[in-house]
């Protein structure tokens, strides 16, 4: 079996220990996340492995939104002695603020495979649209 060792990574976990970076509902950790727009939604994905459903709040109040998630220990019996603990655990938010152009009554959310997707329109206000000229057609001739 081969093992690697990454020094940093392994002070970065003894730091977050010793220290209880670990977040909590008063101080939570940032999630990561990316955001793109796909054709007339804007479309984010937050990394949330391990988390489910019932511990994720989605919120949005005017154009802020707020997503928090808990990743709570598992379960284990009296006899499982833990070898080797890194995936964090505790609370995660993230708060965006949105645009005036989303459309934020029709936010759809899904969850697959540890990554939560919102997909918030874009509001027909915002849309590019053609604009017509009015006017008649008949010219006159000005004579002084």
């Amino acid at each position: 079996m081969l093992m690697r060792t990454d020094p940093f990574r392994e002070m970065d976990r003894i730091v977050q220990q010793l220290s209880g970076t670990s977040g909590t509902w008063s101080k939570p950790s940032v999630m990561p996340m990316d955001a793109y727009r796909q054709g007339d939604a804007y479309v984010i994905a937050f990394d949330l492995p391990g988390v489910s459903t019932d511990a994720i709040d989605i919120d949005v109040e005017r154009n802020m939104l707020t997503v928090k998630a808990e990743r709570r220990p598992a379960e284990k019996s009296d006899s499982v002695q833990m070898e080797l603990s890194e995936r964090p655990l505790g609370v995660f938010s993230r708060q965006i603020v949105l645009a005036d152009t989303l459309d934020t009554e029709r936010i759809e959310a899904d969850y697959d495979a540890g990554v939560l997707t919102l997909r918030i329109p874009i509001a027909e206000r915002a849309k590019p649209r053609k604009i017509v000229i009015g006017g008649t057609s008949d010219r006159k001739q000005i004579s002084g």
